[in-house]
């Protein structure tokens, strides 16, 4: 018993044992076989008969995007693709209700994310190990990516199908377009292409997209939208989410409900960006790999698209050039042989096609062309590729006419030339009507003649002939005298006749070789060439006086006119052409003005004199707009008692390169023109407001300005100066002198007579300045309400040395006293000056010696500091005595007699100084009234004995420089000076031993 249950117990834990390893070994299998299936590349699952899915592969959880425990108990219809799920479920019932077998179909299913791919199902029924059925098993592989590429080289062998068929490329693009979207449902293509100036996109396809969009992108700027930027900068651009990138297309796109934006620029065989293919996804998102590569795929196959587009489009063209192009082609082979002609060939030649091709284009040769005129042009053709050219050929006809031709080398990829193209056309017309246009273009219609153009042409032959041989030409300007009477007397039609003749006959007139041009109206130009001398062109121009002005028989009426001429010389006329012709121009007006029917010669001298006066004019008038001028005032004294008596303004111009300038350097441009009113007012003005300027700053001096003859006969000088006066109106009217030259004031006595009194009615004296220069009349003197008498400064500078200035000057200050003027002298340069003045009568003057001219702010401070010369204010309180003047003339006297003893010994003159004692007015009186009076003073006998010895030394020396030895005599001229001196210390002597001596002086002087 005990046994039987032990078996029992054994057999048992046998059987368990052998459970467990059967159970271990089911656990191993499944373990295994979920290991195989997990591995698979497809999804595999069992689905019961409820319809869920029961078991699945890891590569189903993969595909679909969905955890395994959440794929596990998921209705199997529900991965379906919701637009083909009543289709699956029914599938699916089918099989499970037995009416199938099983199914092996193409399906669209949805994944996790909310993406669809397509996969291919195999499925059938499964039972249990009791034959019951259980539910489904299913295997679905995702082969959209190989559906994809399937439908991808259909649509491409489409698309290249419509190309090789020669398909408009706009259908081409559509269909690139179409076929993207329909094998991408959720994406929209745009193909957009730059026009020619690639600045703006334009609508090239985009079938799916909505109708607004076309029209908007119809002519879209290229800074508009991201497509633009893709074909802007030949980049890919990206845009995942157009709202949220804020693109510059965003309410373009957002308006037809687009996501995502992509471009590919579309470049061509040569690289050149001409578009932009751009794909929209309705969902904001990024592009997969296998998407960015279908763009750029895309974007090839429609650049190969524009490309053929483009090369068939050349090639109709140029296929259509060469039959309807209005040049004759001729294209031969290599050795020359004509290949093709077109139908203008024909035309042109005559020739037709069969008739030339094989032949060698030597056919159309006309003869007038050289051998050398060949071997040029295949030169031509051999080293650059390309000759063009006129020539002459033959027609069939024997016709000659002239070709432009333009010929070209046609190489292959190694450089040899296979053909070359030859372009003619026929210029026959143009030849004729240019040679007619170049006779109007050159040649005066009514005369013949030549005209300005052709007269401006041989005008520059002539020069230059004229450079080249060393002769002159004449430029001859002749107009009509009288014409104008005879066209408005007689009408056009006679003047025209008249024209014509006088054209005839002057033309007859001149010498080979020379030119005569009608330049408009009854104007004529001629040019004289190969002239020796410039007199050669005189029996020209008689000759042209005289045909000229020979009677004109003209429809039973003779008319007479005359030539006036105007000639200028080349070279002496340095001229260019043009200025030679307005040079000829001015002569006729001055030959015009002098009477008529005659000839005047052009003065090169005048003209450059006339023109360098307008140029300073000008200078001058742009010198007073930039404010250059300036004034300087020199002070005028009273040498005796050192009061400053006033200032004369004396005008400056601070010239920007060449410093500052004297009136003498540009018044004189100006004294008789216009202008020089002008500036005389600024003058005024400007002196005016310095006296204002220095009385507000304590100074009171009166102020001298200068007046020209021309302003100061202008009639309304009296008022325009009282304005100038009113503007100042701190400045008393007295403080303004006026100073004019006696030369201004003697033009025109009676005007200027009563400008002056207007003047000083006003309260403005006057000065009447170089006095003494002029025609000087005490007539004059009486009639003019002067003020002041200014002693010109020619007089006072040698006056030292000059004994008729010294008399002339004495003369003007008695002139002075006698008619109650006040006397003032200019030009004191020294001490000695200034005393001779004084000795004579005159205190008052103004000259280096004094100050010389300064800016105005220098015045008042030199007006504080001067002090008279010690010399001069010695003659404070007493007159000058005749003792005094007569010392003073002998001086003189004799430094002008030794001047001219100097001037023989330093050969600056040609005959000597009188050598005689007794011949000067010192010396007659010394031999005459002094000897009988004053012989007994021993005084008198040493003045004699000096007086001698001067004249011997004098004459001694003379001598000596007539003997050759003139340096010699030179180094003397100090013993004659200490003569001199010692001399003058003699008469001294004696005028203070009897002082009657110093009168009888005098009064021989």
């Amino acid at each position: 018993m005990l046994a039987a249950i032990e078996r029992d117990i054994g057999e048992r834990e046998r059987s368990e044992r052998a459970l467990a390893q059967a159970n271990a070994d089911l656990a191993g299998r499944e373990l295994l076989l979920k290991q195989i299936l997990d591995t698979s590349s497809v999804a595999i699952f069992l689905v019961d008969m409820a319809g869920d899915i029961t078991h699945a592969n890891e590569r189903m959880a993969a595909m679909f995007g969905w955890p395994l425990t959440q794929l596990i108990g998921k209705r199997y219809v529900e991965l379906v693709h919701p637009s083909e799920r009543v289709s699956g479920q029914q599938k699916m019932l089918a099989l499970l209700g037995s009416e199938i077998l099983a199914v092996d179909l193409e399906r669209h299913y949805w994944r996790a994310d909310d993406t669809e791919f397509l996969g291919h199902l195999t499925g059938k029924r499964v039972h249990g190990v009791d034959g019951v059925e259980r539910g489904l098993v299913g295997v679905i592989a995702d082969i959209t990516a190989r559906k994809l590429a399937e439908q991808s080289g259909l649509h491409h062998n489409r698309v290249l199908q419509l190309m090789a068929a020669r398909a408009p490329l706009a259908e081409v693009l559509d269909a690139i377009a179409r076929g993207v979207e329909t094998l991408y449902p959720a994406m929209l293509c745009a193909i957009l292409l730059l026009d020619e100036d690639g600045k703006t996109l334009c609508h090239g396809a985009a079938p799916g997209l909505p109708p607004p969009y076309r029209q908007a992108v119809a002519a879209l700027r290229i800074d508009a939208a991201d497509a633009a930027v893709a074909a802007l900068r030949g980049e890919r651009v990206l845009v995942d989410d157009i709202k949220a990138a804020g693109a510059p297309a965003q309410p373009l796109a957002a308006g037809c409900a687009l996501g995502a934006c992509w471009s590919q620029p579309i470049r061509c065989a040569r690289g050149k960006v001409v578009g932009s293919f751009t794909l929209y996804h309705r969902q904001a998102r990024r592009a997969t790999p296998a998407e960015l590569q279908m763009l750029e795929d895309e974007a090839c196959l429609t650049a190969l698209a524009i490309d053929k587009s483009a090369a068939e489009a050349r090639l109709e063209l140029a296929a259509s050039v060469f039959t309807h192009a209005r040049e004759g082609i001729m294209i031969t082979d290599a050795d020359g042989h004509i290949v093709e002609v077109n139908d203008t060939f024909a035309r042109i030649t005559g020739y037709s096609h069969a008739e030339v091709r094989g032949k060698n284009p030597r056919i159309l040769n006309s003869g007038r062309q050289s051998a050398d005129y060949y071997a040029a042009m295949w030169q031509a053709l051999i080293e650059s590729g390309h000759w063009d050219g006129e020539a002459w050929n033959r027609r069939k006809n024997g016709e000659i006419h002239a070709e432009m031709i333009t010929i070209s080398a046609v190489r292959d990829a190694a450089g040899a030339t296979q053909n070359y193209v030859a372009l003619f056309t026929d210029i026959t017309p143009l030849k004729e009507h240019q040679r007619q246009l170049e006779y109007i273009a050159h040649y005066d219609a009514l005369t013949g003649l030549p005209n300005r153009v052709l007269l401006a042409d041989r005008l520059q032959h002539a020069i230059a002939q004229s450079q080249r041989r060393g002769q002159s030409l004449a430029l001859v300007y002749l107009d009509l005298d009288g014409f104008k009477t005879v066209n408005d007397h007689y009408g056009h039609q006679v003047g025209d006749a008249l024209l014509v003749t006088l054209a005839q006959r002057m033309q007859a007139a001149l010498r080979e070789g020379d030119t005569i041009a009608r330049i408009g109206g009854d104007e004529f130009v001629a040019v004289l060439v190969d002239l020796e001398r410039p007199q050669d062109c005189e029996p020209v121009l008689a000759r042209l006086l005289q045909a000229a002005a020979a009677p004109v028989p003209v429809e039973q009426q003779v008319l007479r006119v005359s030539a006036s001429i105007g000639v200028t010389l080349y070279p002496r006329d340095g001229a260019d052409a043009d200025l030679l012709m307005r040079h000829a121009d001015q002569a006729m007006y001055l030959a015009k003005q002098a009477g008529k029917n005659r000839y005047h010669l052009f003065d090169v001298d005048q003209d450059q004199a006339e023109r360098t006066y307008r140029e300073s004019l000008e200078h001058i008038r742009r010198a007073l707009d930039r404010d250059e001028f300036v004034l300087y005032y020199q002070p005028r004294v009273n040498m005796k008692s050192g009061a400053v008596i006033g200032a004369e303004a004396l005008i400056r111009w601070r010239h920007p390169q060449r410093g500052l300038l004297p009136p003498a350097a540009f018044l004189p441009v100006i004294n008789e023109h216009q202008f020089g009113v002008e500036l005389g007012e600024w003058v005024i003005a400007r002196a005016l407001a310095q006296m204002a300027e220095w009385r507000a700053g304590g100074l009171t001096l009166p102020v001298s300005v200068n007046v020209g003859a021309r302003q100061l006969q202008q009639p309304d000088f009296g008022q325009r100066l009282a304005a100038l006066l009113a503007a100042q109106r701190e400045v008393p009217p007295s403080c303004l002198e006026l100073e004019i030259l006696e030369t201004s004031a003697l033009e025109d006595m009676a005007q200027v007579s009563e400008v002056m009194q207007t003047c000083r009615a006003i309260g403005v004296g006057f000065a009447l300045d170089d006095f003494g220069t002029g025609y000087s009349s005490l007539t004059y003197l009486k009639r003019l309400p002067v003020d002041w008498l200014k002693i010109d400064q020619s007089f006072v500078r040698d006056m030292l040395e000059d004994p008729e200035d010294l008399a002339i000057i004495e003369g003007v200050v008695g002139l002075a006293a006698a008619f109650r003027r006040q006397v003032i002298a200019e030009g004191v340069e020294s001490v000695a000056h200034g005393e001779l003045l004084l000795l004579l009568g005159c205190a008052q003057a103004q000259g280096y010696g004094i100050a010389r001219p300064m800016p105005a702010a220098e015045l008042p401070g030199w007006v504080v500091a001067w002090r008279p010369d010690p010399a001069w204010s010695a003659w404070r309180g007493r007159p000058p005595t005749p003792a005094d003047r007569m010392t003073v003339y002998a001086e003189v006297e004799l430094r002008h007699w030794l001047r001219g003893v100097d001037a023989y010994l330093a050969g600056e003159r040609g005959a000597p100084a009188p050598l005689d004692p007794r011949a000067s007015r010192f010396g007659l009186w010394l031999d005459g009234v002094g000897r009988a009076r004053h012989a007994a003073l021993p005084a008198f006998a040493a003045l004699d004995a000096a007086h001698t010895r001067v004249h011997a030394l004098a004459r001694e020396l003379i001598r000596q420089r007539q003997a050759g030895a003139g340096r010699q005599a030179q180094a003397r001229l100090e013993q004659l000076h200490a003569l001199r001196d010692a001399l003058m210390a003699d008469l001294r002597a004696l005028v203070r031993a009897d002082p009657q001596a110093a009168l009888g002086l005098a009064r021989s002087a």
